[in-house]
């Protein structure tokens, strides 16, 4: 939802420190984040959640700074923007499924453990339902050559009520609070099914 003037603020706030990085591949930014993530999602299963927060912005920071250097350095290409989305999905996936593991006592009966599943897979449903209605929909505008000029991604992709910035709040929420995964999970989740939505309206309206 707010991804577009965030995207700008965030290339602004990472231009000096690109500069002074520009010596470094941007697909190291995007590989190191990668091994951030998954420590992010090991950390939070031992129940590290501080640690596992300040990880996850680490995680962020790496995100954004692989794009920013590569457009420092005029290197941006199709391949850095599909490695840096793969990754963002490993990371998106991992991080959950830790936290929903260090909740889950393996002696206690399966009863108590069932609302926080059951909430892990409706939110990773969501996840796969929601990239076939952006990723697929991306494509189509492609091959229309329906682009949006001057953005900072590598495809075009409407915007909905959750999208990266919203993304960065939620997970800094099931951090910090994982006793109340179950409805952030659901929250989040309901969210993504409305932009879901949205993002059907969309297409049903412009292709």
């Amino acid at each position: 939802m707010f991804d577009e003037k965030m995207r700008q603020f965030k290339d602004n706030a990472f231009a000096p420190l690109a500069q002074l990085l520009q010596a470094v591949p941007p697909w190291f930014f995007t590989v190191a984040g990668l091994v951030v993530g998954l420590v992010t999602a090991v950390s939070v299963w031992q129940q590290q959640y501080i640690l596992g927060f300040f990880l996850w912005v680490t995680n962020r920071v790496l995100d954004g700074l692989d794009g920013a250097v590569a457009r420092q350095c005029g290197t941006t290409s199709d391949f850095g923007g599909y490695l840096d989305i793969v990754v963002d999905f490993v990371t998106y996936a991992a991080i959950p499924v830790g936290l929903a593991a260090s909740q889950v006592d393996p002696h206690a009966s399966s009863g108590m453990a069932q609302p926080l599943i059951l909430s892990l897979i409706f939110l990773l449903c969501t996840y796969y339902v929601n990239a076939a209605s952006w990723m697929y929909l991306a494509a189509v505008l492609e091959k229309r050559r329906a682009r949006h000029e001057g953005r900072l991604t590598t495809i075009a992709m409407p915007a909905g009520i959750i999208g990266g910035t919203e993304t960065i709040i939620f997970y800094g929420a099931f951090i910090i609070f994982p006793a109340h995964l179950v409805w952030l999970f659901s929250l989040m989740a309901g969210l993504i099914v409305i932009t879901i939505g949205q993002r059907l309206v969309w297409a049903a309206r412009h292709i």
